[in-house]
């Protein structure tokens, strides 16, 4: 997921998309663990992607209370 994708959507949609993506993390550290996980590289892209919707939320937060 793109920093400008993540921008476009709304306060709303970026919570659900954060709480959609921890529980895939969960799900892929649950496979991990039994060794069902072919691409191991998907923990770390949806840490990243986590990561990063997190900081654009902070970053609208910031601004937020800039402007008051």
């Amino acid at each position: 997921m793109k920093m400008g994708e993540i921008r476009s959507l709304s306060a709303d949609e970026r919570l659900a998309k954060v709480k959609e993506l921890k529980e895939s993390l969960f799900n892929l550290r649950f496979q991990h663990g039994t060794g069902q996980l072919e691409n191991t590289r998907k923990l770390v892209e949806t840490k990243h992607d986590i990561a990063r919707l997190k900081t654009v939320i902070r970053e609208f937060e910031l601004n937020k209370t800039d402007k008051e």
